[in-house]
């Protein structure tokens, strides 16, 4: 799973495009969250176009790696990464949250098959992720690793309960193809993560449960490599990639500020977001040339 300067550069124009992509669904919807995907849209963008293996074409595909996306609300990257995929076509997009649409508020199996599970209450996504590769052990051995089970979490869901169940089993058991990833962007709807409910040090809350724990870089694509290799690797324990990341990362006016977790851009503030991510966009290319 190597990563080189050339592939990096294609990562990051395609990030780039896709908070284009959650800029404009989030401003037709008219609702949704606008912090957690735009920091999300590195980690996202390296799933779906380095690390996931999937086939668009058959979405339920049986040795496909299983992706589940516990913080729900950050639906628009992962929407936008899969139009970008080739799930279904971009003009989908701008349905976002309409009503009919196959593209929800929160992931609906039920609306798009390809998503592994509905979303909606915070903390439940690991519990899900920690059955499916239990299953999948019953199923295929305790040594077969037929794919990988991902769960991308936020640093805010850790303040529930269930997340800690789901963590403990996972560690007791073993899972060694079991990968989270938390989103450790320190904000949730009340404020501050440390404000409302301190977690740090939360490398060290993981590693007493038998967790492989790395710390990193969540807009690094060379550090997201490393560290999904390494997870990879490790076979006797789950593993965990704390990526830092900075919520409405690439859009100045938006960043690390907690109002935007829930929060849509108006007309003009949309505007002004896209000029600077096609500014950058821009820039990322020519660099690129």
């Amino acid at each position: 799973m190597s990563i080189d300067d050339k592939k990096i550069k294609e990562l990051e124009i395609k990030a780039n495009l896709i908070r284009e992509s959650v800029i404009e669904m989030l401003l037709e919807a008219g609702s949704g969250h606008t912090a957690g995907p735009l920091g999300m849209a590195d980690v996202f963008t390296y799933l779906y176009f380095h690390a996931l293996k999937y086939d668009p074409k058959n979405p339920l595909w049986s040795d496909r790696d299983r992706l589940v996306v516990s913080n729900g609300h950050i639906c628009p990257v992962l929407y936008a990464s899969m139009a970008a995929a080739g799930y279904f076509p971009y003009s989908e997009l701008l349905t976002l949250r309409k009503f009919g649409s196959i593209l929800q508020g929160h992931p609906q199996r039920e609306k798009l098959p390809a998503v592994e599970t509905s979303s909606g209450p915070l903390g439940s996504g690991l519990s899900q992720t920690v059955g499916m590769a239990l299953a999948s052990r019953i199923d295929n051995g305790k040594n077969t690793f037929k794919n990988f089970f991902y769960c991308i979490m936020s640093d805010g869901e850790l303040d529930e309960g269930q997340s800690w169940e789901a963590i403990m089993l996972a560690g007791k058991e073993k899972i060694g193809n079991l990968i989270a990833i938390v989103d450790r962007n320190y904000i949730q709807i009340g404020g501050s993560t440390e404000d409302v409910m301190p977690l740090s040090p939360l490398s060290q809350k993981w590693e007493s449960f038998n967790w492989h724990v790395q710390e990193i870089d969540g807009h690094n694509f060379e550090a997201l490599d490393i560290a999904f290799g390494r997870a990879k690797a490790e076979f006797e324990k789950p593993s965990v990639i704390i990526a830092h990341t900075i919520p409405g990362k690439g859009v100045a006016e938006f960043e690390r500020n907690f109002e935007w977790h829930g929060k849509p851009p108006s007309k003009e503030e949309a505007k002004r977001a896209l000029t600077e991510l096609r500014t950058l966009g821009g820039k990322i290319i020519s660099e690129h040339q």
